[in-house]
């Protein structure tokens, strides 16, 4: 469910025409909805409310301050991924004692930060890196919580071949056979205590069934530690509940808890959820307008003001995002929200960006209604990895972020200028 509907020929975000938007904040602009944020996190919260779960929002899926402090208002907690997130969480009002730290790259300031915030749990991928812990939490004085990140070695075949981090062939986390011997060696450590597990296999993962695997996997390896008196009290299952990048084409949050909860109701584990891109992603649109249409050969081109430095996924993954008209005729049809949905009397068509390069791409072969210079075209289900990947290669300006609740709406990200491009190579 998201608040983007078409309405009288006219695509509206909650109660705001997004061309009444447009007008005032300019293109590339990114447009999010506050409702459509919470209902998703709420419909995560509700499906495993007999859990009573730590739900950390992923951070690295949609990072503006705003939209954390709203996620924050709602009971939201934070998983973060840097200590540039960690910086965001805490600004944002997150309270320390529930985010998350995760990554396989911590450096000592990251690590020493996070110490002195308070922070509730260090995921830990390697036995260097719990050992740097260890040394950095004795100097402070700290005692902090880790949980081991365990590599279960399962994945979903729709998952990407960039973000599918559950098979022993990835950078992440430590090998299932490796997990006990983990344990052995820093399970009683004096200054960081290690009771727990945490799980991330991947995004998105389209199925509860690589979940249900992974946590069996998991449950007989804590049993086995247990036997060793070392006792699991944590269990983090991650991340990666798909998105609707089409209508239709991911499971609810109540789909995966049917499958996930009754597994985990009876351990009597603390269990943490890091949801990201299910929360952001349909939660946020891309809106931008068209400069050129031209011919190529046999190929037709809409050249839009956005490019791959605002929206660098399709460039990336090759993602499939639905692009469409901010405007139709009064009367038609909404589009369905597929790739390939087909316009009536449309024209098949390359959506493109201005930078140098062949790969500079929002949409392919997209069969649209006829487009003429100044259109205004939406990019949808763009709020997951999409601003936060931004670039300003080509020395492009990042765009405007604004967010919508109910009939009113506000910037919360201004729109760079050039200055900004260059302002930090000035007076060094």
């Amino acid at each position: 469910m998201d608040h983007f509907e078409y309405r009288n020929g006219s695509l509206f975000c909650e109660q705001v025409a997004v061309a009444d938007i447009v007008a005032e904040v300019g293109t590339p602009a990114y447009i999010y909805s506050s409702a459509t944020l919470l209902h998703h996190y709420n419909a995560i919260a509700d499906a495993f409310g007999e859990l009573n779960p730590t739900i950390c929002y992923s951070i690295k899926s949609l990072a503006n301050v705003n939209i954390l402090k709203l996620l924050s208002s709602a009971g939201c907690s934070f998983d973060v991924t840097s200590g540039g997130e960690l910086a965001r969480a805490l600004v944002a009002g997150g309270d320390a004692s529930k985010i998350v730290f995760a990554g396989v790259g911590k450096t000592d300031r990251e690590l020493s930060d996070a110490l002195t915030a308070g922070i509730g749990v260090f995921n830990i991928e390697s036995e260097a890196e719990f050992e740097n812990l260890s040394r950095l939490a004795a100097q402070a004085g700290a005692n902090p919580h880790a949980a081991l990140r365990l590599n279960p070695d399962v994945y979903d075949p729709k998952t990407h071949t960039y973000t599918a981090t559950g098979k022993k062939e990835t950078k992440f986390g430590v090998d299932i056979e490796r997990a006990e011997r983990f344990f052995d060696a820093y399970g009683s450590d004096p200054n960081v205590v290690l009771d727990g597990i945490h799980l991330h296999i991947g995004s998105p993962i389209y199925s509860a069934q690589p979940y249900v695997e992974a946590i069996k996997k998991t449950l007989t390896l804590i049993e086995r530690l247990k036997g060793k008196r070392f006792e699991v009290r944590t269990l983090d299952i991650g991340g990666g509940f798909a998105a609707d990048y089409e209508t239709g084409a991911s499971p609810e949050a109540s789909e995966y808890a049917a499958a996930i909860v009754p597994l985990l109701k009876d351990t009597g584990l603390a269990v943490i959820l890091e949801p990201g891109r299910q929360i952001s992603c349909n939660s946020g649109i891309l809106a931008t307008q068209v400069q050129y249409v031209k011919t190529g050969g046999e190929k037709n081109f809409v050249i839009v003001d956005a490019a791959m430095t605002d929206l660098f996924r399709p460039a990336l993954y090759g993602s499939e995002h639905f692009v469409y008209p901010a405007s139709i005729a009064p009367d038609a049809d909404p589009p369905e929200r597929k790739a390939g949905f087909t316009a009536p009397d449309g024209t098949k068509v390359d959506v493109v960006g201005g930078v140098c390069e062949g790969s500079d791409f929002l949409a392919k072969d997209r069969v649209l209604p006829p487009i003429s210079r100044g259109d205004l075209m939406i990019v949808f289900s763009a709020g997951a990895y999409g601003f936060v990947m931004s670039s300003q290669y080509n020395s492009r300006p990042r765009s405007v972020e604004v967010l919508v609740e109910g009939a009113e709406y506000r910037i919360i990200r201004r729109r760079e200028t050039y200055e900004d491009t260059y302002a930090a190579e000035l007076d060094v």
